[in-house]
C-alpha cells in the first residue's frame, strides 16, 4: 500500500464494553467498517485479550495490516481468567481508570508511522469516557449502544423512573407483589409495557445502586457524541426510532450486523474471532438434525449468574416443559461454584455433549427471541441436560 493511500484510510478506533455481548457486535461492526475501506483498531482489556488468546490460541489476535488489535487495562484486581467479571464493578473500574491509557494510546496510535492517523472512535454506549479524547483530538465520535431501541429509550427514561418514585423499590417485595405489573405509558415511542419490561437494573432497593446511577450518567454523556448507532432496524422499531431522533442529534439503525457481515464478499478478516470461549461445532450436528421450530433454545448469556436452587429449579421445569431444549450452562453460571445438574440428568447419544469447554458460534437461525438478546450465536458450555425418560436435550 502506497504511503499516500495509506495516510487517506480512514481510521476507526473501536472499543467495546469488556463483556461478550458487547464485543461480538462491536466486532461485527468493526468488520463492516473494515470492508468499507477503514483501517481498525480495536481495542480490548488486557483481561479480555488474555482470555482471547486463551480460547482462540496465540496467534489468534495478530490481524491484518489494517485490522489490528490493541489493549488498555480495565482497572480492576487480576482474577483467574476463566471468571465472569463482577459487571458493575466493571462498570465503575472503566469510568474511573480507562480514559488515561485510552487517551495514551489514541496518541500512540497517531505518532506511529505504520497506522493512519485516527479520524474517528467507536466505542459503546457504556465506555463514553472516550468522548474526552474524541473531543480533545476533535475528531467524530460514535457511540454504539448494544440494546434493542426499547430497550435503550427505557435507559433514557431511568432519571424519570427515579423523579417519579418508580426506583428504587421501598423493600424487596415489590419484586414479587405485582407492584412490577405497574403500566408505563409515559415513554415516547413505546405502548404501555409494564415496570417489569423496564432493562432490570431498577429493580433494586438502594439509592446509590451502581447500575442505576450508571446508566443515568451514561445516558447524559450519550448527548455529546455525534451519533448514536443501533443494532436494529426501521421496519422492528420504527417508533421508537422516531421518538430517539427527536432526543440525540443522530441515530442511526444499523442492523441486523450479523447480516451485514454475512454480505462481505471479501472478508479479510473471516478468520479473525471475538469468542471468549473456546468454539466446538459438534452440538451444531445434532441441532441440524432436528426439525425447523422444534427446539426450545435456552441461554442466560455471558454474564448473568444464579444461585445452585435456581439451577436445579429451571432444569426440572425444562424437563416438564415435555418439549425439546437446547440449554447452555456456562461453567460459572452457579455463584461461586461450579454448575451442576441433578443425578437424574444424564448426557446421551451425542459425545459432544459431555465436553467441558463451552463454545460460541456465529449461526443465522431462526428464532423468536427477546428484542433485548437477540440470538446472535450458541454458546456451548459444560453440558446438555437430558433427564432419563427424554430422548436427547
Amino acid at each position: 500500500m502506497g504511503s499516500k493511500t495509506f495516510t487517506k484510510m480512514p481510521h476507526a478506533v473501536c472499543i467495546p464494553f469488556p463483556a461478550q455481548g458487547h464485543i461480538t457486535p462491536m466486532f461485527q461492526l468493526a468488520k463492516v467498517f473494515h470492508s468499507k475501506g477503514f483501517h481498525i483498531t480495536f481495542v480490548n482489556t488486557e483481561f479480555n485479550h488474555e482470555r482471547l488468546l486463551k480460547s482462540r490460541g496465540l496467534n489468534a489476535l495478530h490481524g491484518l495490516p489494517s485490522f489490528r488489535f490493541r489493549t488498555i487495562p480495565d482497572g480492576l484486581p487480576l482474577i483467574d481468567v476463566e471468571a465472569t467479571q463482577d459487571i458493575p464493578s466493571l462498570c465503575d473500574s472503566t469510568k474511573r481508570n480507562c480514559l488515561p491509557p485510552f487517551r495514551n494510546l489514541i496518541s500512540d496510535l497517531n505518532s506511529s508511522l505504520d497506522v493512519p492517523p485516527v479520524s474517528c472512535i467507536v466505542s459503546d454506549g457504556a465506555m463514553s469516557f472516550t468522548l474526552e479524547a474524541a473531543e480533545e483530538l476533535g475528531i467524530p465520535q460514535v457511540l454504539f449502544w448494544t440494546p434493542s431501541g426499547c430497550g435503550f429509550m427505557a435507559y433514557v427514561h431511568y432519571h424519570k423512573l427515579i423523579e417519579k418514585g418508580f426506583t428504587p423499590l421501598k423493600d424487596e417485595s415489590y419484586i414479587t407483589n405485582e407492584y412490577l405489573d405497574t403500566v408505563i405509558d409515559w415513554i415516547p415511542g413505546i405502548k404501555e409495557i409494564r415496570l417489569r419490561d423496564i432493562p432490570t437494573f431498577i429493580r433494586t432497593t438502594d439509592i446509590n445502586d451502581t447500575m442505576v446511577n450508571f446508566v443515568v450518567v451514561e445516558i447524559e454523556r450519550a448527548k455529546r457524541a455525534s451519533a448514536i448507532v443501533l443494532n436494529t432496524f426501521d421496519a422492528l422499531e420504527h417508533d421508537v426510532l422516531y421518538a430517539l431522533a427527536s432526543i440525540f442529534p443522530l441515530v442511526y439503525s444499523i442492523g441486523p450486523l450479523n447480516l451485514l457481515v454475512n454480505q462481505i464478499t471479501d472478508d479479510k478478516t473471516k478468520s479473525i474471532g471475538s469468542n471468549l470461549w473456546k468454539e466446538e461445532t459438534e452440538c451444531l450436528k445434532w441441532l441440524d438434525n432436528k426439525e425447523p421450530n422444534s427446539v426450545v433454545y435456552v441461554n442466560f448469556g455471558s454474564i448473568t449468574v444464579m444461585t445452585a436452587e435456581q439451577l436445579v429449579e429451571f432444569a426440572w421445569g425444562l424437563a416438564n416443559s415435555n418439549k425439546t431444549f437446547f440449554w447452555v450452562i456456562r461453567p460459572d453460571l452457579v455463584t461461586g461454584e461450579t454448575a451442576v445438574l441433578p443425578e437424574e440428568f444424564f448426557v446421551v447419544d451425542e459425545p459432544v455433549v459431555d465436553q467441558d469447554e463451552p463454545i460460541i458460534e456465529e449461526q443465522n437461525i431462526p428464532a423468536i427471541v427477546d428484542a433485548d438478546v437477540p440470538l446472535k450465536r450458541l454458546q456451548r458450555t459444560r453440558r446438555f441436560a437430558i433427564p432419563d425418560d427424554y430422548e436427547v436435550y
